[in-house]
């Protein structure tokens, strides 16, 4: 089952300069693991001490937010995953 994540441009400094990859999982949580045992400094990153998304980032599974399920949300073959930053201001 192949999926696609694309990662924030400001990560591609930690994969290769590479910002589109294809992981195997049933979860977006599985898919961003693989991700993070390919290129371990995304771990510390995308997840925070407890395993959950940092919080200052977004996913969208086929351009619909993940949320409230987040790491959770069942992905299937040919879904695209996307990891943004949120972005605040005032």
């Amino acid at each position: 089952m192949s999926v696609k994540i694309s990662l924030h441009p400001f990560l591609t400094h930690l994969t290769d300069d590479k910002d589109v990859h294809e992981v195997d999982g049933k979860t977006v949580g599985e898919c961003l693991e693989q991700i993070a045992q390919r290129y371990p400094g995304v771990r510390e990153w995308i997840l925070d001490k407890d395993g959950k998304l940092n919080n200052i980032f977004e996913v969208y599974v086929n351009m619909e937010s993940a949320y409230p399920e987040g790491l959770a949300k069942a992905v299937g073959s040919g879904d695209e995953i996307h990891v943004v930053i949120v972005i605040a201001g005032g």
